[in-house]
């Protein structure tokens, strides 16, 4: 089951972006993971024995010369770190993203990466990088290292930031783009640490637009960036970099392979939805919820539970209707329908469109906000 991110219910993987039980691996650096969505991050501090990341040629047809991506490299390459993460877990499995925790209380060590995006030390990286870290340490390219505090984060596009204090002179931040105006065949770059490799840079293209991945609590993240640069773990919550503009429009976040390793399918969450100004400013990120689980049919998105309680059930939307509007705006799919609810304000009033036992009804729901996860 996957996470919508509009109604914030778990809903049918759409076949579009998962095959039969795929790898998307989480890009922290860790432990061994099931069949499914792979953060990467990377859990553990044994050296890896993985051969070197090796950049991708670039295509005849680009306009990239390997002096601009040189250029590209030196300039940007200073903003982004390492981060290694220090956390306890207690005995059970927690089916935590993107990986659950063995039996016995123990601690673990993680690695991902981060850029910088002002020059105040904050720093932008993945939420699963930095959950339930108890210490956090940052190492900047030239080798210094200091610790670094959580500003704030959000699970349901799994970003946060961390905060570094460092003078100004020290930091390089990158400059945020426009993911919304992303289109396929952009030639792209990420930089950051696969299998504890910092400051590795691959090359590749924007390969689609408008994915939908799973969030760390189980919700959908929807306009996710597919990308062909090579990201594994440890690549986590490092910057997606338009070479054409020199601007970062995705935070890298998951890989689909069925070996656990890049196999040219990453995805990254669009930097239009890191919510970064609201969570330096101290605010709480709130997000559209509807209530229910959805699958793609012919037509819309039928609706397959209605949880107790949530604004769906009390606006009257029953298990077997099918969503063809929201809001005006007509809903060919679930994914439709999830990036429609995620657009929506929580606490806005809609008007759904269902066909039911072949009459057509307009609802009307009051959003409410998104439960700390799918689960709940």
């Amino acid at each position: 089951m996957q996470g919508d991110p509009t109604d914030m219910n778990p809903r049918p993987v759409s076949t579009r972006l998962r095959r039969a039980l795929p790898l998307v691996v989480a890009l922290a650096i860790g432990a061994a993971a099931g069949a499914g969505a792979y953060a990467l991050s990377s859990h553990g501090s044994k050296t890896p024995s993985a051969a070197p990341v090796v950049v991708p040629a670039q295509p005849a047809s680009s306009t990239s010369s390997v002096d601009s991506l040189t250029q590209l490299y030196n300039e940007d390459a200073p903003g982004v770190v390492d981060i290694t993460v220090e956390s306890t877990t207690s005995g059970g499995s927690s089916g935590g993203f993107p990986f659950g925790n063995p039996g016995g209380s123990q601690k673990q060590r993680a690695e991902g990466t981060g850029f910088e995006i002002d020059s105040k030390g904050n720093i932008l990286t993945a939420e699963h990088v930095v959950d339930k870290a108890t210490s956090i340490k940052v190492t900047f390219e030239n080798g210094s290292t200091t610790k670094a505090t959580l500003v704030g984060s959000d699970k349901s596009t799994d970003t946060a930031v961390i905060h570094v204090d460092v003078p100004a002179s020290q930091l390089h931040p990158l400059a945020l783009g426009n993911s919304s105006s992303v289109q396929p065949g952009q030639n792209v770059v990420a930089i950051g640490s696969p299998f504890g490799l910092a400051e590795t840079m691959t090359a590749g293209i924007v390969s689609a637009t408008n994915r939908t991945i799973t969030a760390p609590n189980g919700f959908s993240i929807t306009g996710a960036i597919q990308t062909d640069a090579a990201i594994n773990h440890g690549n986590s919550g490092g910057p997606l970099i338009d070479v054409a503009t020199n601007t970062v429009i995705g935070i890298n976040d998951q890989i689909e392979s069925d070996s656990n390793d890049n196999a040219g399918v990453g995805f990254s969450v669009p930097i239009d939805r890191s919510n970064a100004q609201t969570l330096i400013a101290g605010g709480t990120v709130k997000h559209a919820y509807l209530g229910v689980r959805i699958q793609s049919v012919s037509g819309g998105a039928r609706i397959t539970q209605v949880v107790a309680g949530s604004p769906a059930a009390k606006a009257g939307l029953k298990v077997g209707d099918v969503i063809t509007a929201f809001d005006g705006k007509t809903t060919t799919s679930a994914d439709d329908l999830t990036a429609a609810v995620t657009g929506a304000k929580s606490g806005d009033t809609v008007t759904v469109t269902v066909k039911r036992g072949g009459t057509t009804k307009h609802v009307s729901v009051q959003l409410g906000v998104q439960p700390t996860s799918a689960s709940s």
